[in-house]
């Protein structure tokens, strides 16, 4: 033997001694499942009935440096080795954990252990996070980072098997330990067939052919979406669901009962912590409960708000539900403690909301051109201004289909209010922007009018004054032609005005423009550019990159949750007659159009410095410390988001260069190139022949993708999700639809605009149901959970045994702390006028980390709200 191999002496049957190997010690830490929130008494009894069966879990030590000729020259493996105290209640320091003792036979022929193999003999699953070994005789510490559901054996075709958290390249994988690696991402991939299970551990794509109910009525049939040219789209996760009776180019659908339960890999369904904030605040329940009633309440009569004193209410004490038999049968329906979750209500039925930053210092500064502009630099939609190069503007939709969409827009509309300046010399100067709205919009209006849907397609244009902030000077609304589309628009232009029934019908403008800034913020910035974009990222990360890989390893944190939140939207928020439909102004055509929109999607334009210089808002400039100048230097949004773009550009760039020190080695890593041509030709198969897709030949091409990715998962997402309730939660701030057009001299509704105009007002955008199911929604969709992992954090701090790349990391984080720093440094700037503006709300959209909750900061790794 070995000298460094101890020994223990132990007495045979015959009385003779002989050498008994020391035990390596191991320690499992696991979640059962019956401490979950479901509380599976059933699961926890009977597995520990299968313990005293002798059903037990067991764990096979993998050999790093020895094959077995007789396993096919796959990794010698070690005696099994149990889970020991199944029963017994010792836990770990985190809520849920469970630590338990496995003790292996150290086997010299074993040498180094690169992987393990584990059999759940159990009746039930359980979550494995991690194995430590302690003191491998030669190796010292070993560590293997599992997080992932592990179900009873007779649910595999293979045991599973989990590596130590050593990196890999593929070429570089221990030959003993390769072919266990392949067979692994072969499981991964599954063969297509069938409809997918719970236990299953499958990766693969669809089209989203989900959207649709027509076996329901033909008003809740949708158009596939992908898989043609009319209808491109990211692909969705696979669930095998049959199709539905009345057509068999849409997958059937689920019973809302059962919405939870919507096929994903267990792997990427929320954590325990949670889903239980996710129930606590029952986006189940207002969906089973509210939605299918809420056609039939707004048809009722008592659908307004009478004033914005009642909709102070809702956050400022509380506001009475509209009374009626379906609304009772829903309040009956749910039970009294989960109704105070949901609207916070007492038994006289009084909703109440947290009150929304944005009107927690004044009740009326939202109402100012000062504030309607800021937003559009520092909102939840400032991803969409752009510098106007030319005037008036002119529209890309084709004159031969559209007739002439370009604005009628004048100078003298304008030219009084350009604090002296010309037009000419304000566009010389870069002083004119555009919030543009028209193109989008202008093909869809038709049908969408013939809805309870009354809008318009517009045109914002605004000037950069000396102090920094922007000024709206006119606002162009348009219809099509009434006489037919290639007659083109006919359009009003309105422009500023503080007082009397003019002030009040250039109040109703802003709003118009605000409802479809609303639609295409929940749509194309929010749902599509993040989203359905990064799903079929998920999908091929899984299939095609071993979870040894390098970027699988850098990548992995930024997919967190985001199948599982994609999955309940389809079931329950994008589908067709779904939550979207019901408050945001498109209607039935929303995913349709998010579709056409697709059509002109770009990866690297989703780059903050290619989508700054695309939009005109940011010019080159090698004088500047990063090589480019902000045209609105007061930009909160692309300050911020510059300062987070180039740390995590450069800490992608420290990582990725440790692993590949040439451009060979990129070229030649068969699974990062199986998986680039799968994101290409599956993932976003509709766009494959687009020429911007990089080769993947190069270190500068990796690392540039992977910053993309991670910027569009990471703080992309965060900028344009969790200020929804700050800014929309009081939804005449950001209202999501408007039911009347604009009113007309002569008309009643002109008479009580000028009697009344928040009466008005009110009548013209969301309704009150309408209202209190959006609100609730983007309560929810603002939180974060209290297990939340922010961009630069980790689950687990040994998520790999390299030093260098670990080291990178904490520069990382402390780069990432030292940028909150300048942000609280630039929001108590009084000169920085856009980072609070009128609301004197500071922005706090790309501060990096957060508490739980409803916080209006924090850039969580992932897409996972």
């Amino acid at each position: 033997m070995l000298s460094h191999l101890l020994h223990a002496v132990a007495g045979d049957d015959n009385g003779n001694k002989k050498m008994k190997p020391e035990k390596i010690k191991g320690t499992v830490i696991l979640m059962k499942k019956n401490v979950l929130d479901f509380n599976d008494f059933h699961a926890s009894f009977l597995d520990g009935f299968h313990e005293l069966l002798g059903k037990r879990v067991s764990f096979q030590l993998i050999s790093s440096q020895q094959v077995d000729a007789d396993n096919g020259l796959q990794g010698k493996l070690g005696k099994e080795a149990y889970l020991e105290d199944w029963n017994s209640t010792e836990t770990s320091a985190v809520a849920g954990e469970s630590k338990f003792d496995v003790n292996f036979d150290f086997e010299e022929e074993i040498g180094l252990p690169g992987a393990f193999l584990i059999r759940n003999n159990h009746h039930s699953e359980f979550y494995l996070k991690t194995l430590t070994l302690e003191h491998v005789p030669g190796h010292g510490r070993l560590h293997f980072v599992c997080n992932s559901w592990v179900y009873p054996d007779k649910k595999y075709d293979n045991p599973r098997v989990f590596f130590t958290n050593k990196t890999y390249l593929p070429h570089e994988m221990p030959k003993p330990l390769l072919q266990y690696r392949e067979q692994e991402l072969m499981a991964l991939r599954g063969n297509g067939q069938g409809e997918l299970q719970e236990s299953d551990r499958i990766y693969d794509y669809a089209y989203y052919n989900d959207l649709g109910n027509p076996d329901k009525g033909p008003e809740y049939a949708r158009p596939v979406l992908g898989g043609s040219a009319k209808y491109p789209y990211p692909r969705r996760g696979r669930t095998g669901r049959p199709p539905a009776k009345s057509d068999p180019k849409t997958e059937s659908r689920i019973p809302l009962l059962m919405s939870l339960n919507i096929y994903v890999p267990r792997d990427e369904r929320f954590g325990h912590l949670k889903m239980s904030d996710f129930l606590a605040y029952a986006l189940k329940s207002i969906v089973q409960f509210i939605v299918p009633e809420l056609q039939d309440l707004t048809d009722k009569t008592h659908n307004e708000f009478d004033s914005l004193e009642d909709v102070l209410k809702l956050y400022y004490g509380g506001v009475k539900l509209p009374s009626g038999p379906l609304l009772d049968n829903i309040i009956n329906n749910i039970p009294l403690e989960m109704l105070k979750e949901i609207f916070r209500t007492d038994e006289a039925q009084l909703l109440k909301f947290p009150v929304p930053q944005v009107i927690q210092d004044s009740k009326t500064a939202w109402r100012t051109d000062e504030e309607f502009a800021r937003e559009m630099l520092a909102g939840v939609n400032p991803v969409i201004i752009r510098l106007l190069q030319e005037f008036p503007p002119k529209s890309n939709l084709d004159p031969k289909v559209y007739g002439n969409q370009n604005s009628a827009i004048t100078k003298e509309h304008i030219e009084h209010n350009l604090e002296g300046l010309t037009v000419e010399k304000a566009l010389r100067t870069n002083r004119l922007f555009i919030l543009d709205h028209h193109d989008s919009l202008m093909p869809y209006l038709r049908r969408i009018n013939t809805t309870t849907t009354k809008t318009y397609a517009s045109r914002t244009i605004l000037l950069l004054r000396n102090d920094g902030t922007l000024k709206p000077l006119v606002i162009e609304l348009s219809l099509p032609h009434s006489d037919g589309d290639q007659l083109g628009a006919v359009s009003k232009v309105y422009t500023p005005t503080e007082h009397g029934v003019e002030g009040s019908i250039w109040q109703l403008a802003k709003a118009y423009v605000a409802v479809n800034d609303s639609g295409v913020h929940q749509l194309i910035s929010h749902w599509l550019n993040t989203h359905a974009t990064m799903e079929p990222f998920v999908i091929a990360t899984n299939r095609q990159l071993s979870v040894v890989h390098p970027i699988y390893k850098l990548l992995y944190p930024h997919f967190r949750d985001t199948m599982n939140i994609n999955a309940f939207a389809r079931q329950i928020l994008i589908n067709g007659g779904g939550v979207l439909e019901l408050t945001v102004f498109p209607g039935k055509y929303a995913m349709e159009m998010s579709s056409i929109i697709y059509k002109s999607w770009n990866l690297f334009d989703q780059a903050l410095l290619r989508d700054l210089k695309k939009r005109g808002v940011a010019v080159d400039d090698k004088s500047s410390p990063n090589g480019l100048r902000l045209l609105i230097k007061d930009y909160p949004y692309a300050v911020d988001g510059l300062e987070i773009w180039f740390a995590i550009e450069k800490w992608v760039k420290d990582y990725c260069s440790f692993y590949y020190k040439t451009d060979e080695m990129v070229q030649q890593d068969s699974e990062l190139q199986a998986w680039w041509k799968e994101l290409r030709e599956e993932g976003h198969g509709d766009k494959k022949d687009e020429p911007w897709w990089p080769k993947m030949q190069t270190r500068e091409e990796l690392i540039d993708s992977c910053t993309i990715i991670i910027w569009v998962a990471s703080a992309l997402h965060a900028a344009v999700n969790f200020g929804q309730y700050p800014y929309a939660g009081y939804l005449p701030n950001r209202p999501t639809i408007s039911r009347r057009f604009m009113p007309e001299k002569g008309t009643p509704e002109y008479t009580e605009l000028e009697s009344n105009p928040d009466k008005v007002f009110l009548k013209t955008i969301t309704a009150q149901l309408q209202t209190l199911l959006g609100i609730s929604l983007i309560e929810i969709l603002s939180r974060h959970s209290s297990d939340e992992v922010y961009l630069g954090q980790r689950a687990n701090p040994e998520w790999t045994s390299d030093e260098t790349p670990l080291a990178a990391f904490d520069e990382f984080r402390k780069r990432l702390t030292e940028i909150e720093e300048r942000i609280v440094e630039m929001n108590n700037d009084e000169q920085l006028k856009n980072r609070v503006g009128p609301v004197n709300m500071p922005y706090t959209l790309l501060y990096p980390t957060s508490e739980g909750g409803l916080t209006g900061k924090g850039i969580p790794n992932s897409v996972s709200i």
